[in-house]
């Protein structure tokens, strides 16, 4: 359910396309912006600084923030919120890259749309995130939150895999593909499509799992309820595969693996417009509909 987003404390994230000088050009222009206002403005560590910006260092700074602007495309609106990892900290997203689904305001809405944002006179809208956990026998080896997507994939490795799925105790199929896609909504719009799997509005309850390429004609996406848990497991001695978290993290998994998946407690906070529809996005961002 979206809330009214209260006017934020004084402390601001901005995270930025790092190879586009318009997008590093804006967040100059953006801190200059917010500092005439007293608020005191943060940037991640990997990021060339920005002038009279402070580095986002430890767990403490992050949670002083109210609010993170995206300035970027969907890969920098999810590397912001890896960082984030599950902080109700509300996110708002200026699309300075290609599509841009993530990121929905265009770059001339920066100033105008911010300062609606700070008046409070936006929403708060809470997008599901996937907790990933990868076990080695009865040890937990790692964990991950994914706001779009968790893929298993080949990768480079030169044959398809072989992936026992389970949802709780019950067994789902066993499929031999390049690889598969579990996806929240929000991420039904982005490798799931491409790669064949339905579009699933983001208020919906569920999750998708995509094969990719698979070599059987009968297997085809399959979408849960979001409160299953599911499990995946790599058949075969030597199986190897990449094990991906919205193209920001990548790990080797073997046979020796599994990976359990669920719905995470915590939410991912989008700051949209009280105006917002989502039919509109998809009809702008991806001609949807389009017969021309």
């Amino acid at each position: 359910m979206a809330t009214k987003k209260k006017k934020p404390s004084s402390y601001i994230g901005i995270v930025y396309r790092e190879h586009s000088e318009k997008a590093i050009q804006a967040a100059i222009e953006v801190t200059n912006w917010l500092r005439e206002r007293k608020y005191s403005v943060y940037t991640l560590p990997e990021q060339k600084p920005i002038p009279n910006t402070s580095i986002l260092k430890t767990p403490q700074a992050w949670k002083k923030l109210s609010l993170v602007v995206v300035l970027g495309g969907d890969g920098t609106y999810l590397r912001a919120a890896s960082h984030i990892h599950g902080r109700k900290v509300p996110v708002i997203g200026f699309n300075m890259g290609s599509l841009g689904f993530l990121t929905n305001f265009s770059s001339d809405q920066v100033f105008p749309i911010l300062e609606k944002t700070l008046h409070g006179e936006m929403e708060l809208h809470p997008r599901t995130l996937l907790e990933a956990h990868i076990y080695k026998g009865q040890k937990k080896v790692k964990s991950f939150l994914a706001l779009n997507d968790i893929v298993i994939e080949r990768g480079s490795f030169s044959h398809l895999i072989n992936t026992s799925i389970y949802s709780e105790k019950f067994f789902v199929s066993q499929v031999k593909a390049d690889g598969l896609i579990i996806a929240t909504p929000t991420g039904s719009t982005a490798y799931n499509l491409a790669a064949g799997g339905p579009l699933i509005y983001p208020d919906s309850k569920a999750i998708v799992l995509t094969p990719i390429a698979p070599h059987s004609l009968n297997s085809r996406p399959i979408i849960f309820p979001e409160e299953r848990t599911m499990s995946f497991k790599l058949e075969g001695i030597g199986q190897r595969a990449h094990f991906i978290v919205d193209g920001q993290h990548k790990i080797e998994i073997s046979n020796e693996n599994e990976v359990m998946i669920e719905k995470s407690h915590q939410f991912h906070w989008v700051v949209r417009s009280p105006s917002h529809n989502f039919f509109h996005l998809l009809r702008e961002k991806l001609k949807f509909g389009d017969r021309s």
